[in-house]
C-alpha cells in the first residue's frame, strides 16, 4: 500500500506517491489542543458521522506540523474519527489545501480562474515569482513562503484578483499590496 505524497497542483491532483508502507511508523499522537479542534469540529455531525470532521482534523494536524500531513499524523487521525486509513489518505491526496511533503511555513495561493485572470492574476503571479525568485510549485530558499501550483478557483471572484495566505483571503490585489502582505509574514 502506498500513500499520497503530494497534493498540489489542485483539486483531485494528487498523484504522487511515497513508498513507506503506513505500518512502518507508528500513528503520531495527537496533540490536546487538536483533538479539542478536532472534539468541536464533531459537534456539528451526527455521532455515526465522525468521519464528516476528517477535514477540519486535517487542516489542524497539519497546521500543527509546519504545513503538511505525514502518514503517522494522517493514521493518528483516522485512529481518533474511527476511519479506515486509506479513507484519510484519499482526502489528503484530493483536496488542493492540504500538503502531503514538506512546504514553506506560509502558504499562498494566487487565483488564476476567470474572474481573476480577467482582473489581471497572471500579472500578479508573474510579480510574486520574480520577486521571491521562486516558481510555482517551489519554496523560497529559507523555507518561509511556499507559492502553490495554480489554484482552479479559490471563490472569492467578487473581489478578483485575489490570494489565499495561510487559509486567509486577500481580495482587490495590486502588486503593492501583495508586496505588503508577503513583507508581513515572517
Amino acid at each position: 500500500m502506498t500513500t499520497p505524497a503530494d497534493s498540489s497542483g489542485g483539486q483531485g491532483a494528487g498523484t504522487n506517491v511515497v513508498a513507506m508502507r503506513p505500518e512502518q511508523a507508528p500513528p503520531a499522537e495527537l496533540s490536546a489542543h487538536a483533538r479539542e479542534v478536532i472534539d468541536e469540529a464533531l459537534t456539528h455531525y451526527p455521532e455515526d458521522q465522525r468521519q464528516s470532521a476528517v477535514l477540519a482534523a486535517l487542516r489542524e494536524v497539519q497546521h500543527e506540523n509546519q504545513g503538511f500531513l505525514t502518514v503517522p499524523l494522517m493514521d493518528a487521525v483516522a485512529d481518533y474519527l474511527g476511519m479506515a486509513r486509506i479513507a484519510v489518505y484519499e482526502v489528503a491526496s484530493f483536496y488542493s489545501m492540504l500538503e502531503t511533503s514538506p512546504c514553506g511555513r506560509h502558504s499562498v495561493s494566487i487565483c488564476t480562474n476567470v474572474s481573476c485572470m480577467l482582473r489581471g492574476a497572471d500579472e500578479l503571479v508573474a510579480h510574486v515569482t520574480e520577486r521571491l525568485g521562486i516558481q510555482i510549485g517551489e519554496t523560497t530558499p529559507d523555507g518561509r513562503i511556499y507559492l502553490k501550483r495554480e489554484e482552479e478557483c479559490l471563490a472569492a471572484c467578487c473581489g478578483a484578483p485575489m490570494m489565499m495566505v495561510d487559509h486567509v483571503y486577500y481580495e482587490d490585489l495590486t502588486p503593492e499590496s501583495v508586496d505588503a502582505i508577503l513583507d508581513g509574514l515572517e
